[in-house]
């Protein structure tokens, strides 16, 4: 199977998605598990910051967001990787995934700011899945030629 010119970078956040995914159903799955409790690795304190205010957006955990986004990117990529579709296609799927991951990148920063100033607590599980944010966000925006996109929305 022969794969696209640039295909390494939608494989790339096709992977990161994956983790991402992982990551934020882990928080879910052990958030409020008394038998099987949420573990910071590095000795910060997850429980804190997760039962905190900031935890939920409009009232839903921000791990189902999260959930919901890296689901969303990953299928997306994986469909790109094996189906290339029309320009006019793809310039829509470019849209919604340059929008989505500048939301959600910005999103886990304002996150990670609170965290820092306002509980003055870590997670290290909340970093991990920021990371992952902000790399593909990244490799999306390195992803897409702008001046197609502009050329293509024009026409």
């Amino acid at each position: 199977m022969q794969f696209l010119e640039g295909s390494w970078v939608q494989i790339t956040i096709f992977v990161l998605g994956f983790f991402g995914f992982a990551v934020a159903r882990h928080i879910y799955k052990h958030k409020d598990d008394n038998k099987h409790p949420l573990v910071c690795p590095i000795k910060f304190d997850c429980h804190t910051v997760v039962h905190s205010d900031y935890s939920k957006f409009f009232g839903v955990p921000v791990e189902i967001f999260g959930m919901i986004y890296y689901a969303f990117i990953s299928f997306a990529y994986l469909v790109l990787v094996f189906f290339p579709m029309p320009s006019i296609m793809s310039v829509d799927l470019a849209i919604v995934a340059i929008a989505m991951s500048s939301i959600a990148f910005i999103f886990s920063l304002y996150l990670i700011l609170v965290q820092i100033f306002i509980l003055k607590k870590g997670c290290s599980w909340c970093i991990v899945s920021a990371f992952i944010c902000f790399f593909i966000f990244i490799l999306t925006m390195m992803n897409y030629d702008f001046n197609e996109i502009i050329r293509v929305l024009t026409v």
